[in-house]
């Protein structure tokens, strides 16, 4: 039987987690996507990524199979994915769901607030 902690462990050994630092050059390139894969009320809380498309993790298989009718068009599988969530947690997890997908450019850039104290850009 997997624990949480197995998940967690082999989600991180599979997503690369990318620097913040390291991320915001590539915020407003072409064919980038930045997903804050948190609930709306954490959101709504701290802000998120400028720009970044909101999808909670619980509904990211949906929002990124192209054969729902719940398919978010900016989730394509030819882009560069990067996941943020509260701590990093989340956001491992939802790129090992998207690597299972056959997303093959996805990154973790970990917690929002490591967007925010490396001076990234933001909205609320």
């Amino acid at each position: 039987m997997k624990t949480a902690k197995a998940y967690l462990d082999e989600a991180n050994q599979s997503v690369p987690r990318v620097a913040a630092e390291d991320a915001i050059p590539k915020h407003g390139e072409d064919n980038v996507v930045f997903v804050d894969v948190r609930d709306s009320a954490a959101i709504a809380e701290s802000g998120t990524i400028a720009g970044a498309a909101r999808i909670p993790r619980g509904f990211i298989e949906f929002a990124a199979d192209d054969a729902t009718p719940f398919h978010n068009p900016v989730m394509r599988k030819d882009a560069s994915i990067y996941l943020v969530c509260a701590a990093g947690g989340q956001a491992a997890l939802t790129g090992k769901t998207l690597q299972d997908m056959g997303y093959t450019n996805v990154s973790n850039i970990g917690g929002i607030s490591d967007w925010i104290d490396a001076g990234g850009p933001t909205e609320k």
